[in-house]
């Protein structure tokens, strides 16, 4: 019952996300983008804890380090883009 209600709430979870992030305007996505960053900071400490407190098996252990990883290409992805978008918005040097 627990895995069911587990599974439940990731499709769920997913089929929202895809939603709203189909909904949100060009000019929100770099905003939308940062508060992402923060989301996957909080997901990379857990995933620390998770990885190195929880002592139920190594099932657990490899599951953290697997969320460590992804939350972790999430976060410098997620940086690496901002930066693009936020450099589109500069000026461009005039000097000749």
């Amino acid at each position: 019952m627990n895995l069911l209600l587990l599974l439940f709430v990731f499709v769920l979870a997913a089929f929202l996300g895809f939603e709203l992030i189909a909904k949100v305007p060009s000019q929100l996505h770099t905003p939308l983008m940062s508060g992402s960053n923060a989301i996957s900071g909080i997901t990379i400490v857990g995933a620390l804890l998770a990885t190195m407190v929880n002592s139920e098996g190594e099932l657990a252990k490899y599951l953290g380090l697997a969320a460590l990883i992804f939350a972790t290409i999430n976060v410098v992805g997620g940086y690496l883009v901002t930066d693009r978008m936020l450099g589109m918005f500069k000026q461009k040097d005039k000097g000749a």
